[in-house]
């Protein structure tokens, strides 16, 4: 991984891009082990710190002052996403009924801002479009991923009515806040206990993202949510907690292992896939490829055609907000709106990634009666193709697309004056 990395890097290619393909050719060649991985141990050991660091490094002010969009992004097309993807599963993908596609359009409905990140690295994207990208990462996770436990859940057989899943929903919601939150304040009274010392600071805050996981988990909340609102918290009082010499070592503590558990996920997810390939019908994975094609397009489509119709609505809410007087105006921020280039990066940098496939993988082996999940080799290889088309097709043509609209905003068109 940490070579194949170095290589992506001196060739300018992406790195998950690298890592996901040499991971499926090592997969094939002789004399490979079977990579056996435990669904559990795959949101354990993936999810929490990824989604800790995500949300320890983001503004608060600018998450805020950003959240129209964000919560946009976040929320409402994550499901909107999500709905398309069931639909075109359940009347196209033979075996599919409705909790499985469910579950295919909630592993494939969040996109990865690590991915959109290191695609853009060096490509000069306004701040604001990053934190755009960042913040919508954070909370789709947990969108994506609740609607994830539910879809699964339903597959194993719970119950599912519209009316209790909602009032689930709300509980799993509110539970995991409150969780992150308790959690968060109990961390901040020990580590301002402990001002100054370096290891035992470092230490606690590594191990903070699991115990909030478990703590959730344990008690059926949502454990994705205990661990944003568990980053929130700290980053809120982080100038609080640690001198700046703490800060650089944890920092760079949290880089090496976020790295880290990037490159193993997209290796592992390479090195399994073979064995899904060979679980399934031959006949059908042509059929399947061109079924994770249309998912791909239609997932761009939407989302290109979401941002820009948030942008008109936030343009139109403004011009709204300004026909009142000041003291009865909507509360929205002028820096709300977003230029058309800006919107349409924003829309082109929806690949799919870590999430994705850390989902795919946790997939069950078994559902609660012991026989086999239903397939669940077909979602895995469905999530992984679609990761792949997204991250080769958009990934590779986005800094093209950033260098055109750079090169359009220099130029501006010439208009003459009669």
């Amino acid at each position: 991984m940490i070579v194949l990395s170095a290589v992506a890097n001196r060739i300018k290619l992406p790195y998950p891009i690298l890592l996901v393909l040499a991971g499926i050719g090592i997969g094939y060649l002789p004399g490979i082990p079977l990579i056996t991985l435990n669904p559990e141990v795959i949101f354990l050991l993936f999810l929490p710190p990824l989604l800790y660091d995500a949300s320890f490094n983001i503004s608060f002010k600018e998450l805020k002052s950003n959240w129209p969009t964000v919560s946009s992004l976040a929320i409402s097309l994550v499901f909107l996403t999500t709905t398309a993807i069931a639909v075109v599963g359940y009347y196209l993908i033979p075996g599919m009924n409705w909790p499985l596609a469910f579950a295919l359009g909630a592993i494939l409905s969040p996109p990865d801002a690590v991915a959109a990140t290191n695609v853009t690295k060096g490509l000069g994207l306004s701040h604001r479009t990053l934190t755009i990208l960042e913040g919508e990462s954070l909370v789709n996770d947990a969108s994506g991923l609740t609607a994830y436990r539910f879809a699964v859940a339903a597959v194993s057989g719970a119950g599912f009515t519209l009316w209790k899943a909602y009032g689930q929903f709300l509980i799993v919601l509110i539970g995991g806040c409150a969780v992150g939150l308790v959690f968060g304040r109990v961390l901040v009274y020990f580590l301002r206990r402990i001002y100054g010392n370096s290891l035992i600071a470092i230490s606690a805050m590594a191990l903070a993202p699991f115990v909030a996981y478990l703590l959730a988990e344990e008690v059926h909340v949502s454990g994705v949510l205990a661990v944003v609102v568990l980053g929130i918290t700290l980053s809120f009082y982080t100038r609080k907690l640690f001198p700046s010499s703490v800060k650089t070592q944890n920092k760079s503590f949290w880089d090496v292992i976020i790295f880290l558990l990037n490159g193993l996920v997209f290796i592992l997810i390479g090195l399994e896939f073979p064995q899904v390939v060979n679980r399934i019908d031959h006949e059908m994975i042509l059929p399947l490829i061109g079924y994770s094609f249309l998912i791909s397009f239609i997932m761009l489509i939407i989302r290109i055609l979401w941002i820009f119709g948030h942008n008109n609505n936030l343009k139109k809410s403004i011009a709204r907000r300004n026909g009142f007087p000041e003291h009865r105006r909507f509360r929205f921020y002028v820096d709300e709106k977003i230029n058309w280039r800006d919107a349409l990066i924003i829309g082109w940098s929806g690949m799919r990634g870590i999430v994705s496939l850390a989902s795919a993988l946790a997939l069950p082996l078994t559902l609660d009666d012991g026989s086999e999940f239903p397939e669940r080799n077909t979602l895995i290889f469905v999530s992984v193709v679609v990761v792949l088309i997204t991250l080769v097709v958009q990934g590779l043509s986005l800094p093209l697309l950033v260098r055109i609209l750079k090169e359009g905003r220099q130029h501006p068109p010439v208009t003459v004056e009669e």
